[in-house]
């Protein structure tokens, strides 16, 4: 099977494009540097000809910029569904976030709205939504300028990005789904421990403190599955042992 997989050389990207030539099917990368640009539809219709299915992992350059954060996710995404839909696609399979569906941050808006137009649209669909990643508590320290770190006050339930990936292709292999259960790590921890021992993998003097307050119910768990869900293999401290955060 000719599986195109949008965003395919990011993080998560690159994951399942490994686990879709593992699995024996075609891959093919649409992605911003290989010419294909979602939020004019560029390149789109030549990249995803006799492709069967479609996976998206992809996200906008700049999470920053809220207004390109909104484009990319409405706009963007009706290109993509409009060119899935011209070139047959059978499935289309579309990654977001848990606590899309009650969390009202901006970027969690926006996905929500691309859940909305992927549902709305043409094509079969399975939307797959994911707790953060491993990695994102090497993206929180990444702005700490000073010796202290203030984290927000969240409780995640993290997971593996490979755990993702080839959840991802199981399901663009399958029969569409619509929203199907949420994929989420083996154990909830807050993110400020996970930051603690990204710091002391790294043997750095960083103190690392978590923030007095943050947006309502991300420390209760708004960011964790509420019902059934696929649990990955993954481990956090796996993680860390095989990676240099």
């Amino acid at each position: 099977m000719k599986i195109a997989v949008v965003g395919g050389t990011g993080a998560v990207g690159r994951r399942v494009v490994e686990a879709v030539a593992g699995a024996g099917h075609e891959p093919v990368v649409l992605s911003r540097s290989g010419g294909v640009d979602l939020l004019t539809g560029a390149g789109l219709d030549e990249a995803l000809a006799g492709a069967e299915a479609v996976v998206d992992v992809s996200n906008p350059a700049n999470w920053q910029r809220l207004d390109e954060v909104e484009r990319f996710f409405t706009e963007g995404t009706g290109h993509l569904v409009e060119a899935a839909r011209r070139a047959g696609a059978r499935h289309l399979v579309v990654l977001s976030i848990v606590g899309s569906d009650v969390v009202d941050l901006d970027y969690y808006l926006a996905k929500r709205r691309q859940e909305a137009l992927v549902a709305a649209g043409p094509v079969p669909w399975t939307v797959l939504r994911a707790t953060q990643f491993f990695e994102f508590a090497s993206q929180v320290l990444a702005g700490a300028t000073g010796p202290v770190a203030q984290v927000p006050p969240m409780l995640s339930q993290p997971v593996s990005t490979s755990d993702v990936a080839a959840r991802l292709v199981e399901l663009a292999v399958g029969e569409p789904q619509g929203l199907t259960a949420p994929i989420a790590g083996p154990e909830r921890i807050r993110v400020v421990d996970m930051a603690r021992q990204v710091v002391a993998r790294r043997g750095d003097a960083l103190r690392v403190e978590e923030a007095a307050e943050g947006p309502a119910g991300l420390s209760t768990g708004a960011l964790c599955p509420q019902g059934e869900y696929v649990e990955g293999k993954g481990t956090f401290a796996g993680y860390l042992d095989t990676v240099r955060p």
